[in-house]
């Protein structure tokens, strides 16, 4: 025999059953009611509960622009303390940059 609830207190039913730990079969035999109306709220209050997630919730920001890219430099620096700087994508290799860097390897 089974007991007739109404839809709050199914609610409810189906709330304790998720905190019993039994079987839906135990719980439904052990409270007199039919196994398949349990499922049917089990299943719906699970559902609910997807449904009634919190909103999402936006936030002002302020964006900052992006910091300027510094320019790389390398450094070469003699024992005599003569410097010279080379930019990033100066081809050391070449007859200038070369002549440089022997020049200074000398007064060194």
């Amino acid at each position: 025999m089974s007991m007739q609830l109404e839809k709050p207190e199914w609610a409810r039913v189906a709330e304790a059953f998720e905190a019993s730990g039994q079987t839906q079969r135990e719980f439904a035999l052990a409270r007199g009611v039919r196994l398949s109306t349990l499922q049917s709220w089990v299943y719906r209050r699970r559902r609910n509960k997807v449904t009634r997630a919190e909103p999402v919730r936006l936030l002002p920001v302020q964006v900052a622009t992006a910091p300027t890219a510094t320019e790389s430099v390398l450094e070469v620096v003699a024992g005599s303390g003569a410097r010279v700087r080379f930019t990033v994508g100066t081809d050391v290799g070449n007859r200038p940059a070369n002549d440089v860097l022997r020049g200074i390897a000398e007064v060194a």
